[in-house]
């Protein structure tokens, strides 16, 4: 259906349509008389005197003379004369000399009205456009100290139910949902309303998803809003939008007030580069006010969400403003399957799919990310043609989210090919030799995002915590790949580029924050301070001295190099195996399951060809 053109709303559009109309109007209005030779008022008398003159039309103070042989001359009389007295002047009777006079007096009036209220209409025209601009204007400097927050009106359509791999989270804020709805059961008890709940997590842990489940279930006003729509170019503005989003959660008390991203606005005051009294900080000040100050916010509670608990405020976070502090990790396992199990509803899959496997196989996977993968394997299944969502798909959709897209279009050269078997081979065989290294679950070549092929290892069990063999044992497997470029083929190529970055991060850390340095102790060496832009003072800055900080790099360097030295030995110990799993890597490109552990063990023998 085609859609009706757009009226317009600008007023100036409005002014530009009315000066066309009128103009146009104008133009049919006025007379326009044909091309011919003017002349002047006399030669007209001499004319009619010699009978030449058929007709004379007189349109105001214009003449279109007709004559005999129907052409046309144009003259001009003298303003408040008669044609017919200035003929009888010169003795011409123009009845009896059969010369017809007419005058169109109609269409000159009708210009004449609209040349004089043309210029009227458009000034006036002007004057309301600029009254309106200006008024508009008014009205906006009016509207910025409102507040950008909505009221959830209808139910957003999630509930509890939901919500899974929370279940902790969950809990705390359905009890803030029944201290809404019923507050006498708390209240008898001496139990008073928390001011605030404050949900910490990492990004794609399912904070706004929960919030909105508060949302579906609370049957009180909610109302929404993100830290960074409170600051604006402006001063005051910020602080005047607080004021004004309370204003109305007290008015519709019971009420829940939802701040995504809060860190934007409550972050640490400080210095830093705004200076003490900038807008962000007269932003966090009426906060702070509104939900702790002289006045009581009776039924109303603030709800944030933020992944930067470190840069807040203290005065923000301490009890009597946010009184309880959700934390939202990644889900284990469990969670992982309830999860998929929520997203997988309503979808057609396989009846022999075991979601568990799928949850095993997605170890530190954010709610966002399994959602992701679900809608991967959907799209994956539907491309080629399936009516229902096998393993293949959500397998495809795992390393998809892991690593990118496959790059089909990519040339690889069978050298390079070769290369890239062996550097994903060494990280895979030096996993398998190490006893503290997690198991290997897929070895591929494979061209994904910006990777030429990458090695899997997933834990035989959750963990939380992790030891310093753990550590040096994953840094053994990302020095691999290194190592068997260098023993294989003489040389190093850019290939490990992405494998140094991630060992040095952590050997870092292993040194300056987890004391896990024999030369340097028991002791942790960041600052523990956010930089000067997190608001900040400048003053902060490392809290060793510049002799420490050689000793830390030194550390570092020594834990890479014996790393490496690790890796090259399992590498120069186990050759006849990384050439087996090379090879067949270059044949098949992924390797996984049962083969996999065959080719890595050395129970199986692989193709002895290509060698290198």
């Amino acid at each position: 259906m085609n859609k009706l053109p757009r009226r317009p709303t600008n007023p100036i559009q409005w002014i530009l349509i009315g000066g066309a109309v009128l103009l146009l109007l104008l133009f049919f209005a006025i007379p326009r008389g044909s091309a011919g030779e003017e002349i002047e008022i006399s030669r007209v008398a001499q004319l009619a005197a010699s009978g030449e003159i058929r007709s004379i039309e007189v349109s105001g103070d214009d003449l279109i003379i007709t004559t005999n042989t129907g052409g046309q001359l144009l003259s001009r009389k003298e303003p408040g004369t008669s044609v017919l007295e200035m003929l009888e002047a010169q003795g011409i009777n123009a009845a009896a000399s059969g010369i017809d006079v007419s005058v169109s007096a109609e269409g000159s009036s009708i210009g004449t009205i609209i040349f004089s209220f043309l210029p009227i209409v458009l000034f006036g025209g002007l004057i309301f456009f600029m009254m309106r601009r200006s008024q508009g204007g008014i009205n906006q400097a009016m509207m910025l100290g409102r507040t950008k927050a909505r009221q959830v009106s209808e139910s957003p359509g999630v509930r509890f139910d939901d919500v899974a791999g929370a279940d902790e989270a969950k809990q705390e804020l359905m009890e803030v949902v029944e201290f809404l709805q019923n507050p006498e059961k708390f209240t008898k008890l001496g139990a008073k309303i928390p001011k605030g709940v404050l949900m910490v997590g990492p990004p794609g842990t399912g904070k706004t998803l929960i919030s909105r489940a508060v949302a579906g279930e609370a049957g009180v006003p909610f109302f929404n809003t993100s830290g960074s729509e409170f600051v604006e170019m402006f001063v005051g503005v910020g602080a005047s939008r607080v004021r004004d989003l309370f204003n109305k959660a007290k008015e519709n008390a019971p009420a829940v007030i939802f701040i995504d991203e809060i860190d934007a606005i409550g972050r640490h005051r400080g210095s830093g580069i705004g200076g003490g009294h900038d807008e962000r900080e007269q932003t966090l000040n009426q906060i702070l006010v509104e939900m702790d100050g002289f006045e009581v916010n009776a039924n109303v509670i603030v709800i944030a969400a933020t992944n930067r608990p470190d840069i807040l405020d203290p005065a923000l976070i301490r009890p009597g403003r946010f009184d309880r502090r959700v934390l939202i990790d990644p889900p284990d396992v469990r969670g992982r399957k309830a999860i998929l199990a929520v997203h997988m509803k309503g979808k057609p899959i396989e009846a022999e799919l075991d979601v568990a496997t799928i949850a095993k196989e997605t170890v530190g996977f954010t709610g966002a990310d399994l959602a992701n993968v679900v809608n991967e394997a959907a799209i994956m299944a539907a491309r080629r043609g399936k009516t229902t969502i096998g393993f293949s798909e959500f397998e495809e959709a795992v390393d998809r989210v892991v690593a990118g897209p496959v790059r089909k279009s990519r040339k690889v050269s069978e050298r390079e090919k070769k290369l890239v078997a062996y550097h994903e081979a060494g990280h895979a065989l030096v996993a398998a030799q190490i006893p503290d290294a997690d198991p290997v679950h897929k070895v591929t070549i494979v061209a994904r995002g910006t990777t030429g092929g990458y090695t899997r290892m997933l834990p035989d069990e959750e963990r939380n915590l992790w030891s310093k063999g753990q550590f040096e044992a994953m840094l053994a497997v990302m020095m691999g790949g290194h190592a068997a470029e260098e023993v294989v083929f003489g040389d190093i190529t850019t290939g490990a580029s992405d494998d140094l970055e991630k060992a040095t991060d952590v050997a870092r850390k292993m040194v300056t924050e987890f004391g896990m340095s024999e030369d340097l102790g028991p002791r942790t060496f960041s600052s523990g301070h956010s930089q000067m832009f997190m608001g900040r003072d400048f003053s902060y800055g490392k809290n060793y001295s510049d002799a420490v900080a050689q000793k830390i790099d030194t550390e570092i360097s020594r834990l890479l190099g014996s790393a490496r030295a690790k890796a090259k030995s399992v590498i120069e110990a186990n050759r006849d195996r990384l050439q087996r799993l090379a090879d067949k890597l270059q044949i098949q490109e992924t390797l996984q399951g049962g083969e996999l552990q065959d080719l890595l063990t050395g129970g199986a023998e692989g193709s002895a060809q290509p060698a290198v």
